[in-house]
């Protein structure tokens, strides 16, 4: 197996390196240290240690750094990816060869962000057939942040921000999810009181309200309301801010009065139309594409898995347009 761009440095394949270090280089970043590798692989310590040596020697570079745990540097991750997509292979043969009788279910680990787990991601795992017998791995992370888990091989597949594919993946666009700014009606009708011009003036004054109105955030990398104020022209949400990391919570925040925020339309519809929700800009709505990024691998479990999120996505998100 040669990957396209994980060459080592005098021409050799990835796929000519010897597999044992290959799979304790994996086991050492796994478990995080060289003796809890050693437990795992059944060998001592010594001997793990050799391996990663030797592997280094062979590749011509560093792929470790020793702390504690351990971590793969960027030319070490190419290895680890090598050895995850290795063993996937391998799963898959045996199972293809009937010898897999009894064996423990398929896993396949994904990043997705927060609001695609809230809304459609699960239901759209769903309706992959049950007979796979998959076990499913989620990583939650932002999606402009659900990549680098793909880059260094901690994941299979993803749900993305970027068009750009992954060195090693194939990417398809899922369409895009809409957001709105929303907040409670005594709420909105405390800090965006009044009605405003139509057109970039008006955006203006209402980008001034939203600057000094209390905000719900997810984190502190979240930068998404910020974006939706300078998009009216201000420089960005208030300093009054509420951080609330997951979708669910972070919705029911906003509804509870805190402060205004993003909030997917595929989550709020229903208490938008209630009136439990309001828009202190309506009209301003902001679409965020969605991509599916994995492996380039013959693997019928991610086959499977894609068929079955593009589905899904196309329920519920908004096409390209």
């Amino acid at each position: 197996m040669k990957m396209s761009g994980a060459e080592a440095p005098d021409g050799r394949g990835l796929a000519e390196l010897p597999l044992d270090q290959v799979r304790t280089l994996l086991a050492v970043v796994d478990e995080g240290t060289f003796d809890a590798a050693a437990h795992v692989l059944h060998v001592t310590p010594s001997a793990v240690s050799q391996r990663v040596k030797a592997l280094e020697q062979r590749t011509g570079r560093v792929l470790l750094t020793r702390t504690r745990p351990v971590r793969a540097t960027e030319s070490g991750e190419v290895v680890v990816r090598f050895a995850r997509q290795l063993a996937r292979l391998e799963r898959d043969a045996r199972e293809e060869l009937g010898m897999s009788a009894g064996a423990e279910p398929t896993r396949v680990s994904i990043a997705v962000n927060a609001d695609s787990l809230a809304t459609w991601f699960l239901p759209a795992l769903g309706r992959v057939p049950a007979e796979l017998r998959l076990s499913y791995e989620l990583r939650r992370e932002d999606e402009s942040h659900t990549a680098t888990l793909l880059r260094e091989g901690r994941v299979m597949a993803a749900v993305t921000s970027s068009p750009d594919p992954v060195t090693g993946c194939s990417v398809r666009a899922l369409g895009r999810m809409r957001y709105v700014a929303a907040a409670a009606p005594e709420f909105a009708g405390r800090w965006f009181g009044g009605t405003l011009p139509a057109g970039p003036g008006g955006d203006r004054a209402r980008a001034e309200d939203f600057a000094r109105a209390p905000v719900v955030v997810f984190d502190r990398r979240d930068d998404f309301q910020d974006l939706f104020v300078r998009r009216l022209g201000g420089r960005g949400a208030g300093a009054w801010r509420h951080h609330v990391p997951t979708s669910e919570g972070f919705l029911d925040s906003v509804v509870a009065g805190l402060g205004w925020g993003m909030v997917p339309v595929a989550q709020a519809g229903g208490l938008l139309r209630s009136g439990a929700l309001t828009e202190p800009a309506p009209g301003r709505p902001l679409d965020v594409p969605l991509y599916w990024q994995q492996w380039k691998l013959d693997s019928p479990a991610l086959a499977a898995v894609a068929r079955a999120v593009v589905a899904g996505a196309e329920e519920v998100l908004r096409g390209e347009e």
